[in-house]
């Protein structure tokens, strides 16, 4: 049978202060550190002893406690937040998990957040939202790489209040002299990174040792139990209201022709009618006519309420925009420095192009190879040509087109981004914007008097792209030679860029690795994009194995204008009509990342045309392309 633990008498719990600065507020916290520091059952004691479990839920944890516990015939408190199976299989945290808890002083949001290295991209989510952050650490092990790193992602994250809950004193004979030796350890590294404050406790989430209430086992500590911190500790609810104001645009609201509002959450400061705001990045200027809310118009709102800003005048301004008090609107631009936390198992491929989310902004973005890594045990920055799995480092990030953003010290909203892989969706990164790059001011944009579709008509055709991809020896170069000839016969203006020839000029500099050949698909794009310009139909053979570089290119032309055309050859036919004898070189060794054998090749999903030459010949082929290019740009001349 299991024996209940005991409740907190009344007594037991911290009196209600006289100082009731923090009554009625909300207080957020992780709990982090390393892999079985204890960090599920200190919030299970936290959330047994604050009377926060219902009957029913009492009921069930011993139940699951006699099913896989591991406390013997004591209620697991752990398992009140390891809720998926595989953790509690495993007896670790792998998910972030949210529970809600309060005390006549203040409520609580607590995040425990997974110690397994494999899963640090969860911690990184927990701490985003996070006011405070208790870091566990196991009195018999001390300070850990996961401790390390996890205290650095917090602050670098933003969160200020840090709290050392050495935990387990229980099963060290509550030493004091080596609780102390950990916290010295403790505040030797959090100095080292910049971390100004750090409050100490002992503590032991298994017997409830000055978790709500002091232990006389810990009668050498004179400080407050972890419950009497948590709710005195100051949270700074007002610095996002004292702020400039900043909205970002989340939905244009028409209703009906007289109505035109820019719904949004404000992300700092506060507005009233008759404010002049700007528009980011546009500059457009104007003034606040009136706020809506849900109850009716507003005579002022402030950071954290969603809000309708209805203006003064007709400007253009959309989703992803941010309004911003007129006298001090957040920059804008499309290169700037940043500290990047790489979450994907897949590691960073410098010049690839990756989604970019910021606020409500939703762009495209390539990473430039790291300036360097840093080692969370030593401090040093490391040089480096990519980011792996829980790295940490500095690298510069480039938009397809301005958004507007603040340097990550002075607020997360327009500060922190994630990177997403264009081609699984997954969140690749988090990152923190340092500070912006400046362009030289002497370089701008000329606009062309003659536009790219008064090149196009007359040469009585309309510009595209035709980019052929496909594995080495699938035929893209000759079946691109041949829709080439086809297209001059027929008087029409087009240039072949041919992987095999751009190797030995353009991307003479590039070798083979993921990275170089990102860079080569960009190199390729952007002068396929100077050649539609001109008005040209321009007709691209290149492996080019990844969908994120193909697509990336699609995005620098105008809708319609990138036709992907992907040859298809099985790899064993290919490999057969190898004249070069490459695949035989790269199945013994001599050619190193060599697409089809030691490197992926990633088949378009949907291509606009596709070729199977196992069934079609080359001259076919060209002919069906050729009469479909016809197709699609008759009607346009």
């Amino acid at each position: 049978m299991i024996a209940p633990l005991p409740l907190a008498r009344k007594a037991d719990l911290p009196a209600p202060s006289s100082d009731r600065g923090t009554a009625g507020t909300l207080l957020r916290f992780i709990t982090c550190g390393s892999v079985d520091d204890g960090k599920s059952t200190l919030i299970g004691r936290l959330l047994h002893d604050t009377r926060a479990i219902a009957s029913d839920q009492m009921a069930q944890l011993a139940t699951d406690s006699r099913r896989v516990g591991t406390q013997g015939d004591a209620l697991d408190l752990a398992l009140l937040v390891d809720g998926l199976a595989a953790e509690r299989e495993q007896g670790i945290t792998i998910d972030v998990a949210y529970r809600y808890f309060s005390t006549e002083r203040r409520s609580f949001i607590v995040a425990d957040t997974p110690g397994h290295e494999q899963y640090t991209r969860n911690m990184v989510t927990g701490a985003s939202t996070a006011d405070l952050a208790i870091i566990l650490i196991d009195a018999r092990k001390g300070v850990l790489t996961q401790t390390r790193r996890h205290s650095w992602l917090a602050h670098l994250i933003g969160v200020r209040s840090l709290v050392l809950a050495v935990n387990k004193m229980d099963l060290i004979g509550h030493d004091q002299a080596r609780f102390d030796g950990i916290v010295a350890d403790y505040r030797a590294f959090a100095d080292s990174i910049g971390i100004a404050a750090v409050t100490a406790i002992p503590v032991s989430g298994l017997t409830g040792a000055n978790v709500i209430a002091p232990s006389p086992e810990l009668a050498w500590y004179t400080g407050p139990t972890l419950l009497a911190h948590l709710e005195t500790v100051p949270v700074d609810t007002d610095r996002a209201a004292a702020g400039p104001f900043r909205m970002p645009v989340q939905w244009v609201n028409r209703p009906g022709p007289e109505f035109r509002g820019f719904a949004g959450m404000i992300a700092s400061g506060t507005v009233r009618p008759g404010d002049a705001i700007r528009v980011v990045p546009s500059g457009r200027m104007s003034t606040v006519a009136r706020i809506a809310g849900f109850d009716g118009d507003r005579e002022f709102a402030r950071a954290g309420e969603s809000v309708t800003l209805l203006l003064a005048d007709e400007v253009d301004c959309s989703r992803g925009d941010v309004i911003a008090a007129a006298d001090d609107a957040p920059e804008s631009g499309h290169h700037f420095s940043a500290t990047l936390v790489w979450m994907d198992d897949a590691p960073l491929v410098p010049a690839r192009g990756y989604l970019l989310k910021l606020g409500t902004q939703t762009v495209g973005a390539t990473i430039a190879p790291p300036a360097y890594v840093v080692d969370v045990n030593t401090q040093a920055e490391l040089p480096a040509t990519t980011l792996r799995l829980n790295d940490i480092g500095i690298a510069d990030v480039r938009t397809d087109q301005p958004i507007a953003f603040t340097p990550y010290a002075e607020g997360a909203d327009l500060g922190g981004f994630i990177l997403i892989d264009r081609d699984t969706n997954a969140t690749a990164a988090a990152g923190m914007i340092r500070h912006a790059h400046r362009r030289a001011t002497n370089v701008h944009w000329e606009a062309a008097q003659v536009t790219r579709e008064a090149h196009a008509r007359q040469k009585g055709q309309v510009a595209k792209v035709l980019w052929f991809t496909g594995l080495s020896g699938a035929g893209k170069s000759t079946i691109a030679n041949l829709v080439e000839q086809r297209l001059h016969a027929l008087g029409r203006h087009s240039f072949l860029l041919d992987g095999d020839n751009l190797r030995h000029g353009l991307s003479r500099d590039l070798g083979f690795s993921p990275a170089d050949r990102a860079e080569n698909i960009r190199r390729v794009g952007e002068v396929a994009k100077l050649m539609t310009e001109a008005g040209l139909i321009v007709l691209t053979a290149l492996i080019s194995p990844f969908r994120a570089e193909r697509d990336a290119v699609r995005q620098l032309l105008p809708p319609g204008a990138f036709i992907e055309i992907f040859v298809d050859a099985p790899l064993e036919v290919a490999e057969a009509r190898d004249a070069k004898g490459l695949y035989a070189k790269a199945r013994s060794g001599e050619i190193a990342e060599f697409t089809g054998i030691s490197s992926p090749y990633e088949a378009p999903h949907s291509p606009d045309i596709r070729v199977d030459t196992t069934r079609e010949s080359a001259e076919a082929a060209a002919a069906r392309i050729v009469e479909q290019v016809i197709g699609i740009w008759s009607y346009d001349l």
